[in-house]
């Protein structure tokens, strides 16, 4: 996608609230909500503490940068935490937040982490975006396959609706995943009327964080984390952003510390481990988003949702398709990966590209790595192709 054309941008006096953030502020959802479920249901995290600090980080993080740098679910943490079948405790994920949190705001403070993403050349850049662009795609698809005719029919109005300003395809998924649901089974308008309005707050979780916990979330969760928070959530959302936004620039240094500042609040009333994701901010500007004020809108909901129907959490998210979600999913991939590739570059940046994007399905980070390596060994003119 090309840069947002200034009018389209968020003028220096904030964010907009209309009816386009509105429907880029779900264009997350096919990320978020998988990983909120299966952190409330494998992990037993009580539901209000996890959209409690969803919800007001994504307000800051809106507020604060004005453009859409999402707040998402640490994914190497997440699903790692979710596999183990209950084996992971919340203390664990607290534990593994704390030390993310530690670890980025250190790495930030010390000014280091834009001296070395400017190693890095626009072929290992571009082929970071595109590997994560490809993995929401893979993911979006196993996520359709669950049921293709509701996936097939969602697909076809999102293509209809992408450029249509009057009827924004987000709200269009919304209502046909809702009305699929519905007619898929039935049983589900029953459940929804078990929906309760609970109002309660969210309890301090510091205090119930044991030092083993600490130690075992850093050693399982946290450490594996790293590679994947750097490629994604420090060098690709920083290149995305400035492409998209350049009036409102970011460096890496900058993003590190928004993300440890955020992961050492988030365990204190039980959130979970967040990141800034690239996919995430492709997701909202898919769907619509080219301001913060898609962030506060999610974040206002979640926050809502979180205080006012904790108890009913777990059903409010499980109504909603997962083969749509798989559509926003694979759209929010689609919106990464397509602007990347440029038929006038040298033969060996299409390989330098290619390389990176295909190791970066396998891990961000080793992608990373791996393209930085063969840059060298092109430059050093080891490799000639």
């Amino acid at each position: 996608m090309k840069t947002i054309s200034t009018g389209q941008q968020n003028t220096r006096s904030g964010n907009r609230y209309g009816r386009s953030e509105w429907a880029g502020a779900f264009g997350d959802l096919g990320t978020l909500i998988p990983f909120i479920v299966g952190y409330i249901s494998i992990v037993r995290m009580d539901p209000r503490g996890v959209l409690f600090m969803l919800g007001i980080l994504l307000i800051g993080s809106g507020l604060y940068y004005k453009t859409p740098i999402p707040v998402q679910p640490m994914k190497a943490i997440g699903a790692a935490a979710i596999a183990s079948s209950g084996a992971i405790t919340p203390g664990m994920i607290w534990g593994a937040g704390l030390f993310t949190g530690v670890f980025w705001l250190s790495l930030g403070l010390s000014g280091q982490l834009v001296k070395v993403s400017k190693i890095a050349s626009k072929p290992v850049l571009r082929g970071i975006v595109l590997g994560l662009g490809l993995l929401f795609m893979m993911d979006g698809l196993n996520m359709m396959r669950k049921d293709f005719l509701v996936a097939g029919i969602a697909l076809l109005l999102t293509f209809a609706l992408l450029k249509n300003k009057k009827v924004p395809a987000m709200f269009v998924l919304l209502i046909f995943g809702m009305t699929a649901a519905v007619l898929r089974n039935p049983a589900f308008l029953a459940e929804i009327s078990k929906i309760n309005l609970d109002i309660q707050m969210p309890e301090v979780a510091l205090g119930k964080i044991t030092v083993q916990e600490i130690i075992k979330g850093t050693l399982l969760l946290g450490i594996p984390q790293i590679p994947l928070t750097f490629g994604n959530a420090v060098v690709a959302i920083t290149s995305e952003n400035n492409r998209l936004f350049p009036a409102h620039p970011v460096n890496e240094n900058k993003i590190a510390i928004s993300q440890g500042i955020m992961n050492l609040i988030s365990p204190l009333f039980g959130g979970i481990p967040v990141c800034h994701g690239a996919g995430g901010m492709a997701g909202h500007v898919r769907f619509g988003a080219r301001t913060g004020g898609a962030l506060v809108i999610l974040g206002g909901i979640l926050l809502a949702t979180g205080i006012f129907f904790g108890s009913s959490v777990l059903l409010i998210f499980e109504i909603f398709p997962q083969s749509v979600l798989g559509v926003i999913l694979f759209f929010a991939g689609l919106e990464l990966a397509a602007p990347v590739w440029n038929a006038g570059m040298e033969r060996k940046d299409q390989y330098l590209l290619l390389v990176t994007a295909v190791f970066s399905l396998w891990n961000i980070g080793i992608g990373f790595a791996v393209g930085l390596i063969l840059q060298e060994l092109f430059n050093r003119k080891w490799i000639d192709i």
